[in-house]
Formats: structure tokens, C-alpha cells, sequence
């Protein structure tokens, strides 16, 4: 029994429901659910009534400050190690020495340690000493030939501080083996804490080994600053056990993705309050400065906690109101183009589809229903053309060519013919410009903090006080250097030969990497021992500078340390020391700017640029040009009032500023502080977009900016999508369509795609395959009839 016509539409819209994927429904669809997700993000991410009392920004700033802390505690145990390994490798490799000379030698260069010693090991008894009494009863001399037997260890003394203790052997042939002791207290070398900071190191189990920043009680006078102080103890000592626990983890598990900068663990750390003041903290384990590769300070198992006390801020920066009108307006702008989509594009062409289907079916009675815009308008006029022509009426082509001769191509204009002239192109433009009038403004002009950002009082604190603890490591490592180089001039005898010279010349340089070259250069300016790259002395400096033009003084230049030129690629800076019974003979070291540059890596500081005192560039964390001036007027002022002397000596300060590239954070730091680095004048200057903190204002700013470019995304994908897999193809049928109405009878219609269009593509090929059929009864008398025929597969 036949179907009746109703069951047959039900089915043919059951296969119209089942269009695949590549159909016109999954873009809309997709863009309905990507403009709802984004509306729902836009509510909840901007509907917060207010921002954390403490930014984000100051919380990263103090993990950055406990692993500035890290770093140089690594750095001057390392150092430490080094030093002492050094110095008693060059004692060994000399004529055997007394041990008062021993100890006497190593304090007159290196101020470094409170305590020296040196022990024979077999009799245990005491040789020399200087400084603090050095726990030598911690040391089980038996144990020195065992694995790590000379591994610096800690030792907590009877008043409760920590002495980390360093070892070296002292051996000469026929002699005794000595060993060489030396004690340092675990405190910070050359960290600004500025006001109201505390920091420790601690142990791995929490325990607080030293700390610096928080006064005695009997140091302070009034109640109320007992009571902070006691407060301030307890919270200090709570976070040190949650730092050690934290410390236990793996880096990559425990760092946040993405953060970089520094290898090992660190975090940040919010505590209780007191008086309207939150305490927060940083901390970070000490790791190598390579992932992976430990050193002797990092096998101590140490890590560095630094806190301070913030001012908590409630006040509102944001309100709920923005994020519910911006999600409203997302909602209307996207629910009208959406509805543009599904009136103007998606029930139109299923329209099609449907009628399409219904006369290859051979149901010729009832005009095709003809939409009114575009594309489907005029493939809709083509099927009603086709409908006619199976019903008996003669194309344009027939009447004009004849019967038989129907290879021309019609137009197609027939009555409808003014139909269509907005097409499909024109209403995905129209909904991308609904779509760009919601995300424009939020991309571009809403909630810009430029103009209304406020910095926090602890980001510019804490820049000032970090660039001054990276300006005093700049400084301590060129000190270091210099004594290095003093240390290798007192073992250079008027005896030594210039191959022996060499040997420790290359030994220095080996164990020290801040070296390009070393060299020992005579009075006359002769080169009597060499490692490494070629001497950049300048030919002028060759005969000696300093007070004595003629060179009899023998000092290469005037200062300890100095920068050699004024010009060029790379600024050459070196430093001597004179070498004892050998008049007018030195030790000379060129110290890589790498090295320098090196110091400067610091994350959470911006640009760093090293200036000597005409504050031009000497070094730099980032690209920059050697002997180039600061890169705006304002650096250069600051820079300028810095180095003048408050007091006894100049201080580091910090300004917030605000220009046409937005609002930036400096801080700068001269060297402050003895040694041979003083005479330079050298200054470090940092400085960073506030923009690039994590503070209200921008976080706002950052948001919205962020809610736009998802809008703009969402609409050029999904609006794209449906222009590649539907709109063009929709155009090509409309041409094929009305060619084939036109009288067009050998162009075989092939789909793109299996979806409406392709349905739309074969339909309009059998209807082709039909209308030749009934052209061939005509030529023979038959009656006209609609016979279906076989559709093409299609093509992907």
C-alpha cells in the first residue's frame, strides 16, 4: 500500500533532521553555545564584588624576594666552598707553609668567614686559629676519608646560632696532614630588607636556623612593639614549617606552569593579620643555577623564607554591575544574530531542501514556495522554472534554439528575477559587525587602567629594595673577583716560574668562569704568563697610568677595578693586584661581561641595565647597546638623584611614573659599600610595566580585553566555518541552478559536501536527468510524466 503524502513529508524531514556535520546547523549551533559559555565567563569573572585585599602582584613580589634571597645565599656558599678550595690547592702546590701564615693569609683577603683553624688531623691538635672559636669537636677527623668527608656540614652551637663549617686538606711531603677549618654564620650577604620585612633560612625541618629583619624584645620600649615583635616571631616560625614541607616537593609539581625564572620550589604564603595588616611571605629552596645540577649549598637542604606585613585594602575596584550589563548585551547582540542566522539562512535553504526533495519525488502539483532574499531566492525560482518546464512549458533555451539543441545557458530572470540581491555574504556580514559591536569596545576602549591604575606601596618597595640587593651582589661578585686575583698574586713568589704561573692561572680560571683572561704582566708592561683570550689592554695603557705617567709605578691603571674603554661593542673591564717581591709586576683579570650580565637575571623586575657614573650602559639583562644612554628622561633623572649622597652615602630609591607608553615601575641602587668596586660608581637601574603586574586595575583591564578577543574569535570561526562549508557552495549551486532552468542540459551537477547544499546539488541533477528524459518522450510522442532518476554521488 502506498504511503500517504503526510507520512512521506515526515520522512523526508526525518532525513533532513539527519544532515551530517558538515550541514549549516553545526556552526550555528556551535556559535549559540560559544556566545552563551562566553556571556556566563563574562557574569562570573567580572561579577566579583571586589578583588583580593592583597594583589596578586605583591604576593609573586615576595616569592621573588625570598628566591633573591636563595640565590644569594647559594652564591655565597658556593663561593665560600670555592674560595677555601682554591686557596688551599695553591698552598699545597707551594713550598709547605706554617699555619699561623695559613690562617693569617686567607684573613687578610677573604673577610668572609668568623672563624679559621687549622687542625692536625692525626693528633688532633690545634695548629692556629683566628677569629670565633671554631666547633672543632664536631668533626670526627676519622671520617674525613669516607665519601663527603669533607662536605660542609652545619653545627649549632651552645647559644643556639648555626655555624656552617667548610674543610680543606693542607698536605706537604714529609709532613703531617692539616686540616684547614673555616666558620660562617648563615646570614644574608648584602639583602635590602628596607622596613617591616623579616628573613630566615631554615632547615628541613622547619627549624629557623638564622633570621634578620625582627628586633628583640628588650630593644624596643613600649608594649604595643612587644607584642607585634612576639606576634611577628610566632608567624615567621609558622610559615617556616609550611616552607619546609613545601620545599619536599618536586619543582615541576610544585611551580606554577608557565612562571619560569627560577629552578627550584618557591611560593608565596598569606598569614593571619593584626592591626588592619596581613602578614605574607615568600619562600624558595635553594637549588643550583642549572635545573638538575645541585652544588655544596644546595645539599644542605635549606630554604629561605622572607615575610612582611601589608596593609590589607578593601576597597571595591570592581563592580558586579559591569559584568551582568556586559553578559546582557552579549545575550541580545548574539540572540539577534543568531536569529539573523536561523531567518535568513538556515530555514530558507532547509526550505529549499525539502521542496528540492519533493520534486524529484515527482509531487509537481504545488508551486515551489520561493524564498525572499539571496541565494535561495534564486535557486528557488530556478526549481519553480523546473517544475514548470517537467510540466510542459519550454525553457528560454528551447524556444530560442528549438527542440534538441539544448546546450544554451539561461539567465534565469523569468518573473522573480529582482529577487535576491541580498545574499548570504551580506548576512554573515551583518551578524560579524553585531558581533564586533560587543567585543570592539571591550578589545579596545572599555575599563583601560592607564589612567586609573594604582600601584601598590609594596610593588614599588619591594623594587627598590631588590635592585639594591642586586646592585650589592654586582658589586660583592667584582669584590670577589679582586680578592681572587690578590689570593693568586700572594702565591706568585719572585721565584716562580712562568710555567708555574701559568698552571695557576689556568687553575683560577677553571674554577672561577667570571674570567676571560688572566695574565701576569711586568712593570715594563711585558706579558709574563697567560690563560686564556688575548690581554685587551690598551696599547696606551701598556706603559702604566695611575700617578705615574712613565709607568715606573708599574700599575696597568689607576683603580683596583676599572672600565678600560668608553667606546665600542663591549665595554673591557678588568682588574689587578700587585704581586709581592716582584716591584711593578701584576696579576691582571678581564672579567666577561657575561658574567656580569649573568648577576642580572632576576624575574619580577623588568628591564636591568648596570650604568657606571655618566650613567651609560655598562650591562643588562636583555638586549641593549654597550655605552648607551638610559632609555628615557625620567630613568635618567632618577638615576640622577639617586647617586646623590643622603647623609653618609647615596640610597637606593624607586618612583611609580606614568607617559605616553603607560605606567612604569623603576627603582635604581648605587654601589654603596667598601672594596674595589666602590672606586667605579657603578649604579643599577630596573624598570617594568605595570602593566605586566598582577594588580586590580590591570586584571580588569586584562579581562575584558581578553572576554573581547574571545568574542571576535568565536564569531570569525563559526561565521567563517559557515561562509567555507555553506555559503560558498550555496553560490555555486545558485549559478548551476539557474543554468540548468536556463536550458543548461550537459553540465552535471556534482555535491561538495553531504550535507543541505549537496542534497540541494543532487536533487537539481536529477531534476536535470528528468527534464532530458521528458525532451526525449516529447521528440516521440509520449505523454509527460516525472520519472525519477538515479543522483551522482557525491563529492567530499
Amino acid at each position: 500500500m502506498a504511503a500517504s503524502p503526510a507520512k512521506r513529508r515526515h520522512k523526508v524531514r526525518k532525513r533532513a533532521d539527519m544532515s551530517l556535520l558538515g550541514g549549516i546547523r553545526p556552526p550555528i549551533a556551535i556559535l549559540s553555545a560559544l556566545l552563551l559559555s562566553l556571556a556566563g565567563i563574562t557574569a562570573l569573572g567580572f561579577g566579583r564584588a571586589s578583588e583580593d585585599s592583597v594583589p596578586k602582584a605583591v604576593m609573586t613580589s615576595q616569592q621573588h624576594f625570598a628566591e633573591d634571597g636563595a640565590v644569594a645565599m647559594r652564591a655565597s656558599i658556593d663561593e665560600s666552598a670555592a674560595d677555601l678550595a682554591r686557596t688551599a690547592g695553591l698552598f699545597n702546590a707551594g713550598d709547605p707553609a706554617q699555619p699561623d701564615a695559613v690562617v693569617d693569609k686567607i684573613g687578610s683577603v677573604y673577610q668572609k668567614w668568623v672563624g679559621t683553624a687549622v687542625v692536625e688531623i692525626s693528633s688532633g691538635k690545634m695548629l692556629a686559629a683566628r677569629g670565633e672559636n671554631v666547633p672543632v669537636a664536631a668533626i670526627d677527623t676519622a671520617k674525613l676519608s669516607e665519601k663527603d668527608g669533607l662536605s660542609p656540614r652545619m653545627v649549632r652551637l651552645a647559644n643556639g646560632e648555626t655555624r656552617l663549617l667548610s674543610l680543606q686538606l693542607l698536605s706537604w711531603e714529609g709532613r703531617p696532614q692539616q686540616l684547614l677549618i673555616a666558620s660562617s654564620s648563615l646570614r644574608f650577604p648584602g639583602i635590602s630588607l628596607g622596613k617591616f620585612r623579616s628573613i630566615a633560612v631554615i632547615d628541613s625541618t622547619g627549624r629557623i636556623l638564622s633570621s634578620d629583619g625582627i628586633p628583640e624584645s628588650e630593644q624596643v620600649v613600649t608594649e604595643y612593639q612587644r607584642t607585634g615583635i612576639e606576634r611577628s616571631k610566632k608567624q615567621l616560625t609558622a610559615f617556616a614549617k609550611i616552607a619546609a614541607k613545601r620545599a619536599e616537593e618536586h619543582p615541576l609539581k610544585a611551580n606554577v606552569p608557565g612562571d619560569g625564572g627560577y629552578t627550584g620550589v618557591s611560593g608565596s604564603l598569606r598569614g593571619g593579620t593584626f592591626q588592619g595588616d596581613r602578614a605574607i611571605a615568600g619562600y624558595a629552596a635553594l637549588t643550583g643555577p642549572e635545573a638538575g645540577k645541585g652544588t655544596v649549598a644546595t645539599s644542605l637542604g635549606l630554604t629561605v623564607v622572607a615575610m612582611v606585613d601589608v596593609a590589607e585594602d578593601p576597597t571595591r575596584v570592581t563592580d558586579p554591575l559591569f559584568g551582568l550589563l556586559a553578559a546582557g548585551a552579549l545575550l541580545l547582540i548574539g540572540a539577534l544574530a543568531v536569529g539573523v542566522l536561523l531567518g535568513t539562512v538556515q530555514r530558507p535553504l532547509l526550505r529549499l531542501f525539502l521542496e528540492s526533495r519533493r520534486l524529484t519525488r515527482g509531487d509537481l502539483t504545488r508551486p515551489v514556495r520561493v524564498p525572499r532574499h539571496g541565494e535561495a531566492a534564486r535557486i528557488g525560482q530556478a526549481l519553480e522554472r523546473l517544475r514548470r518546464q517537467l510540466l510542459g512549458e519550454r525553457s528560454d533555451a528551447d524556444e530560442g534554439a528549438g527542440a534538441g539543441a539544448g546546450a544554451g545557458a539561461g539567465t534565469g530572470a523569468g518573473a522573480g528575477g529582482r529577487r535576491g540581491r541580498i545574499g548570504a555574504r551580506a548576512l554573515l556580514a551583518v551578524c560579524g559587525i553585531l558581533l564586533l559591536v560587543w567585543s570592539g569596545p571591550m578589545l579596545l576602549l572599555l575599563n583601560r587602567a592607564d589612567a586609573t591604575a594604582v600601584v601598590p606601596e609594596q610593588i614599588t618597595n619591594d623594587q627598590r629594595e631588590r635592585t639594591d640587593t642586586l646592585s650589592d651582589r654586582v658589586r660583592r661578585s667584582l669584590n670577589e673577583g679582586h680578592a681572587d686575583l690578590v689570593s693568586v698574586a700572594g702565591l706568585l713568589g719572585e721565584r716562580t716560574s712562568p710555567e708555574d704561573m701559568t698552571k695557576v692561572l689556568d687553575r683560577t680560571r677553571t674554577d672561577h668562569t667570571r674570567y676571560r683572561s688572566l695574565y701576569v704582566r711586568a712593570a715594563d708592561g711585558e706579558i709574563l704568563a697567560q690563560s686564556g683570550e688575548s690581554p685587551r689592554l690598551p696599547e696606551d695603557d701598556k706603559g702604566g697610568t695611575g700617578d705615574s705617567k712613565d709607568g715606573k709605578d708599574g700599575k696597568p691603571f689607576a683603580d683596583s677595578i676599572a672600565v678600560l674603554n668608553d667606546s665600542g661593542t663591549e665595554p673591557v673591564i678588568a682588574s689587578y693586584a700587585e704581586l709581592p717581591g716582584r716591584e711593578g709586576s701584576t696579576v691582571v683579570g678581564e672579567f666577561r661581561i657575561d658574567f656580569i650580565n649573568s648577576l642580572l637575571k632576576r624575574p619580577g623586575l623588568g628591564e636591568i641595565r648596570v650604568v657606571d657614573s655618566e650613567r651609560q650602559v655598562i650591562g643588562g639583562n636583555s638586549g641593549y647597546l654597550a655605552f648607551e644612554d638610559l632609555p628615557s628622561a625620567q630613568l635618567e633623572e632618577l638615576a640622577a638623584g639617586t647617586s646623590q649622597k643622603t647623609g653618609v652615602s647615596a640610597r637606593a630609591g624607586a618612583v611609580v611614573y606614568r607617559d605616553g607608553g603607560g605606567v612604569q615601575v623603576a627603582g635604581a641602587a648605587p654601589f654603596v659599600g667598601g672594596g674595589a668596586a666602590k672606586s667605579l660608581g657603578w649604579m643599577v637601574v630596573s624598570w617594568q610595566p605595570a602593566a605586566g603586574l598582577a594588580i586590580p586595575e590591570y586584571s580588569l583591564q586584562n579581562r575584558t580585553v581578553l572576554a573581547g578577543l574571545l568574542g571576535i574569535t568565536a564569531a570569525a570561526a563559526c561565521l567563517g566555518w559557515l561562509h567555507i562549508v555553506v555559503v560558498r557552495p550555496l553560490r555555486e549551486v545558485a549559478k548551476q541552478a539557474e543554468a540548468l532552468a536556463g536550458g543548461d542540459r550537459r553540465t552535471v551537477l556534482y555535491p561538495r559536501h553531504h550535507d543541505e547544499v549537496g542534497a540541494i546539488a543532487r536533487s537539481l541533477e536529477l531534476l536535470r536527468q528528468q527534464v532530458i528524459e521528458q525532451r526525449k518522450r516529447d521528440g516521440t510522442g509520449t505523454p509527460v510524466t516525472s520519472v525519477p532518476a538515479q543522483a551522482p554521488a557525491g563529492r567530499n
